[in-house]
């Protein structure tokens, strides 16, 4: 019903240089309800909620909470209008007490003095509410994530707040926490008060949700009430596919080998990832596919040695083998490209021959040093084999197509004579010629006995390049596919959790 509207956002428009973050999205919040806000990495969530706290100046569009239009210049403005937020990263102060993050800023007082009496007691009684039986008095930094987390949530009702965003809050939480949380929120819910579900898992959107909007490629897709939308539908949307409309392209690399295992993981763990356990073979494209955010990346970081590893063994050819750190991945022919190539691969100010040559010098180390005329050489071969447009070696980086640097990066890591390559994204924001030309390299090399890991956000090339796959859902893999069962609608039938394999 109209009447039950809390909140109302409409016509939202939101630019940066070079960038529709926002394109005329929409988004509504009823009193008693938890609404998901769902969509991939850059689909505009977080700009959204950043327009709607007042952290960024909506373009166009109008806001109306209870009725009455508002335009947030700051988080304080937001929290005036009743709007409260908690993010995944606790926006609280460790070395104060639990009691002082509560009230901070509205300390009741007496005779002009804070009342710190009052200020600990009405702390216990807002903490009872939410059967948290706590010492009000000691450090926050004492306690657990999902603890503050839960303070943070107490002060935000005890604020008066309508709207409650809570953005990715279960990202850090054990299991029985989760259910801790979800029981505070159906209770907020039943109060009256609006709440705002940020998450990447979609299993917990099910369990709580009442409503779900989806956006994509920072434009609003639609919203839906979440048991009337299956999770396989769910998918679909937020990666622009309808499972009905898919059909089966042709692929560059079709059959699965009987190859040998180059790498194993058992039971590998970050503080990241859990319950890891993949074999890459020798000469196969092997694809990690599941939405973003579903631990993709992680793995990858793993068998890198980029994030550190908790727990588990790594194997390579059957033997066990310590990667502690990159370098030590580069030194067993292990090579990496990462997702954002601008951030933590190519370096801008550097020539394209300085960047194929960086990997290559850091796997010798600083003793051996790649002289100026080697390097040439290898630049220029591998300029020439990937087809690099530029008209020389010297060229910075920065200069170059998206497509050209990061066929540059394929040629930094193809100098160290790999026997694992591993593309996060490597295809993501070129265009369509240099992204064929590179699913076609992927599938070359592993014609030469290369062993490739792709990773990739487009189903498509997903099933085009790869002879084996691991599907990934929050955080874990939940299906292994090989062959002829790789597929776009198997793919999407597994991250929504049918027909698991």
């Amino acid at each position: 019903m109209e009447n039950d509207l809390i909140l109302r956002m409409e016509h939202i428009h939101k630019t940066f240089p070079g960038v529709k973050a926002l394109d005329d999205v929409e988004f509504s919040l009823k009193a008693g309800e938890i609404h998901a806000l769902l969509g991939e990495n850059g689909a505009g969530k977080s700009t959204l909620i950043k327009v709607l706290t007042g952290v960024e100046t909506k373009d166009s569009g109008t806001i109306v909470m209870d009725g009455r239009e508002i335009s947030p210049k700051s988080p304080i403005d937001a929290q005036n209008a009743g709007i409260s937020t908690v993010y995944q990263e606790v926006n609280l102060c460790p070395d104060l007490s639990i009691a002082e993050n509560i009230f901070i800023g509205r300390e009741p007082r007496k005779r002009g003095a804070i009342d710190w009496k009052s200020v600990n007691e009405k702390s216990r009684e807002l903490l009872k509410e939410f059967d948290l039986y706590l010492n009000v008095e000691e450090s926050l930094d004492n306690y657990s994530v999902a603890v503050q987390q839960m303070i943070a949530i107490a002060r935000a009702v005890d604020v008066k707040a309508k709207v409650l965003i809570l953005d990715e809050p279960t990202s850090s939480l054990s299991t029985q926490e989760v259910e801790k949380l979800f029981d505070i929120m159906r209770m907020l819910r039943e109060r009256g008060m609006g709440i705002i579900f940020v998450t990447h898992f979609l299993d917990q959107v099910y369990q709580v949700s009442d409503s779900i909007t989806i956006l994509r490629n920072g434009s609003f897709v639609g919203t839906y009430a979440a048991d009337k939308l299956p999770m396989l539908d769910l998918v679909g949307k937020m990666i622009g596919k309808d499972f009905e409309s898919l059909e089966a392209i042709p692929k560059l690399s079709g059959e699965k080998k009987d190859a040998e295992e180059l790498l194993a993981i058992k039971d590998g763990a970050t503080n990241e990832i859990s319950d890891v356990n993949v074999s890459i073979a020798k000469g196969e494209v092997t694809g990690f596919s599941g939405l973003l955010g579903s631990g993709r990346s992680e793995i990858a970081r793993l068998i890198f040695g980029a994030d550190k590893k908790t727990s588990g063994t790594t194997f390579i050819d059957g033997k066990e083998a310590e990667i502690g750190n990159p370098l030590d991945a580069i030194k067993r022919g292990i090579a990496f490209c990462p997702e954002d190539r601008k951030k933590d691969g190519i370096i801008g100010d550097m020539s394209i021959r300085e960047n194929i040559a960086i990997a290559l010098q850091s796997k010798r180390g600083l003793l051996h040093k790649v002289s100026r005329k080697e390097a040439d050489k290898i630049a220029q071969e591998l300029i020439d084999e990937l087809a690099i447009k530029t008209p020389s070696a010297d060229q910075k980086i920065k200069n170059l197509s998206g497509g050209n640097q990061q066929k540059v990066l394929l040629a930094r890591w193809l100098a160290t004579d790999p026997r694992l390559l591993i593309l996060d994204e490597p295809t993501r924001g070129i265009d369509i010629g240099a992204k064929a030309e590179i699913q076609k390299i992927v599938v070359e090399l592993a014609g030469r006995g290369m062993s490739c890991i792709f990773i990739s956000s487009e189903l498509e090339e997903m099933e085009r390049c790869c002879t084996r796959m691991f599907v990934l859902r929050d955080k874990k893999i939940v299906g292994e596919l090989s062959g002829d069962e790789i597929s776009q609608a198997s793919i999407m039938k597994r991250i929504a959790g049918e027909n698991k394999a």
